[in-house]
């Protein structure tokens, strides 16, 4: 272990565990830790707080009531024996190790074994088929795969010479519950360099082909300091968080931030969403902090939150921006604020709404302690003072702790991503004079329409206060006159028809709450497309306008097949104008 490192990391932690009353002076005077040249987080941190704890570091709660609960202690030791069985399966330092695992134990015992031996976490959801583990396996250089004995056959036909670990029985895997027959000592650390390798994310995909993010041992383990402080997660807290293992904000929050600060990570595992066993599991296991997609917080606020909040004591909104409404639901029924952040799989969390700061709806906050976030002109590239919109980036200038290294194997999309000395997030946002941001839009979204910029969240943010609209999509379709109009796929609320009646109230909803030069003109009863994270690709939707455009041009056309469900403000002679 080495106790400088360790050290200068637990005063980083505690500096802003003690400044979590006063996020100005924890921007001001925050610093990430120079943790030196050697750095292993699962055994320089995770094991320096866990050795001889007792305090529960994990709970899997699952719909029938049972839970796993786990200390620290244990969890330290189980991990040294997953580390001791995958070494001895061959697993080496620098060895890339697809995780493909649900929210069960052998997850966070594997996760951390890995680490233990100096291998790279690749990180996969359960969701994927055989094509995405090929190109995963070609592209992120597997040299070994754990999942569940009943995700195997996924990989029956996809080739390579990798080590197979299964939990349970598999024919031709070996079964990783053999690691916890055999006693192991404490994990030797692996020596590895705080820039070595340690985590390699592919994205979700929301615009074109997954990309693969590389992480080194310090940029999200020392990064995720930023994400503790949004969060405002502390010792001894219960923190819950919704979100799919294989993904970037698993390890966020269910992982990273709540292991530094010595909390617990509480998981519930459920086959379908069901807002009133989620509240129930809230309240019985006196969860502190709780964090969740829009979408999960959609859900809630049609739920009955009569019960009130049990111990929460910070709510969170993360993976796309939070709409208003839902901010004034959750201060309404339960008192407390429900705070907006922002980051990317390429970094930690960037930007956010701090515990007691007062939060303007509909804004993500500010830069976090110790992220160098500025706007930068679309235009001329030039960094913008003061209020005004931009793009989102990282001043590399600042050396970045929390940023990835880059896009393994891809130097194109590197060039375009560090160029001009930022780090280019792909997404426009507007500052305040006050400093606070708010998401505009990704820069492939956002579009114009009668020379008017349209932010598609902003238009989407009023639609879904609509009862009939659980969620929406906005897109510019191609118009004659306005050469494109701000066109809505609404996918309906439980109880709601695809009907006349609905698009009038949706549409006249729409115009009563938004500019004249914002006004939905179209709109669509749609199934969105989404990736396999449940990111909506407007991507799809962007090219499906395109598409009905130009066969409506051709000659001789008399309707469009597949439009059946679209009505358009100029069907309605209330709407007309």
């Amino acid at each position: 272990m080495s106790i400088d490192a360790t050290a200068a990391y637990r005063a980083a932690r505690d500096q802003l565990l003690a400044l979590r009353d006063d996020p100005d002076r924890a921007r001001a005077e925050f610093r990430y830790p120079d943790v030196g040249p050697r750095w292993n987080w699962a055994v320089d941190w995770f094991d320096a707080v866990a050795r001889g704890n007792d305090r529960p570091a994990l709970i899997v709660a699952e719909e029938d009531g049972s839970h796993q609960e786990l200390t620290f202690d244990e969890i330290a030791d189980r991990s040294d024996q997953v580390a001791a069985f995958l070494a001895g399966q061959g697993v080496r330092r620098g060895d890339a190790v697809i995780v493909m695992l649900g929210n069960q134990v052998e997850l966070w015992d594997t996760m951390l074994g890995v680490m233990k031996l100096g291998a790279v976490l690749m990180p996969t959801t359960t969701a994927v088929g055989p094509a995405d583990l090929r190109d995963r396996i070609a592209r992120g250089g597997a040299r070994a795969v754990v999942a569940n004995a009943a995700d195997t056959g996924k990989f029956e036909k996809v080739p390579g010479d990798y080590l197979r670990v299964s939990v349970g029985e598999a024919d031709g895997w070996t079964d990783l519950r053999a690691a916890y027959r055999s006693p192991a000592g404490p994990a030797e650390h692996p020596r590895t360099g705080s820039d070595d390798r340690l985590l390699l994310y592919f994205t979700s995909g929301t615009t074109s082909r997954p990309k693969l993010v590389e992480h080194t041992q310090a940029s999200y383990p020392v990064g995720h300091l930023s994400t503790m402080a949004w969060l405002g997660v502390r010792p001894g807290d219960v923190h819950l968080n919704i979100s799919s293992p294989g993904w970037a904000k698993h390890a966020w929050s269910c992982f990273f931030a709540p292991w530094i600060a010595e909390a617990t990570v509480m998981v519930y595992n459920y086959a379908r969403f069901d807002a009133a066993a989620l509240l129930k599991v809230l309240r019985e296991h006196r969860v502190t902090t709780f964090c969740a997609p829009p979408t999960v917080w959609r859900m809630l606020i049609n739920a009955d939150l009569s019960g009130g909040p049990g111990a929460l004591r910070e709510v969170i909104g993360a993976g796309e921006p939070l709409n208003p409404e839902v901010i004034a639901q959750v201060q309404r029924q339960w008192g407390l604020t429900l705070r907006d952040g922002y980051g990317q799989t390429e970094t930690t969390a960037q930007v956010g709404n701090m515990p007691g700061e007062p939060v303007k709806p509909g804004s993500m906050g500010r830069p976090l302690p110790g992220m160098p976030s500025v706007l930068v002109s679309i235009e001329d590239g030039t960094v913008v003072e003061g209020p005004g919109e931009g793009e989102l980036c990282l001043d590399l200038s600042a050396a970045p702790v929390a940023l990835m290294t880059g896009y393994q194997g891809d130097d194109e999309r590197n060039a375009e991503a560090m160029a001009g000395g930022f780090y280019h997030t792909g997404d426009v946002a507007e500052r305040d004079a006050k400093g606070m941001i708010t998401y505009v839009g990704r820069t492939d979204d956002v579009f114009k329409a009668s020379d008017y910029k349209i932010s598609p969240f902003e238009l989407e943010s009023v639609l879904i206060e609509h009862p009939a609209v659980a969620e929406a999509a906005v897109v510019p379709a191609p118009d004659e006159v306005r050469l494109a109009v701000p066109k809505a796929y609404v996918a309906l609320a439980p109880g709601h028809e695809p009907t006349r009646e609905t698009a009038f109230s949706i549409l006249r909803h729409a115009r009563e709450h938004l500019a004249p030069w914002q006004r939905v003109r179209r709109i669509e009863f749609y199934e969105l497309p989404k990736t396999i994270s449940g990111k909506i690709r407007r991507v799809e939707l962007r090219a499906r306008e395109e598409e009905l455009a130009t066969e409506a041009s051709l000659p001789g056309t008399t309707g469009v097949v597949g439009l059946e469900q679209e009505y358009r403000d100029s069907d309605f002679p209330e709407l007309r104008g």
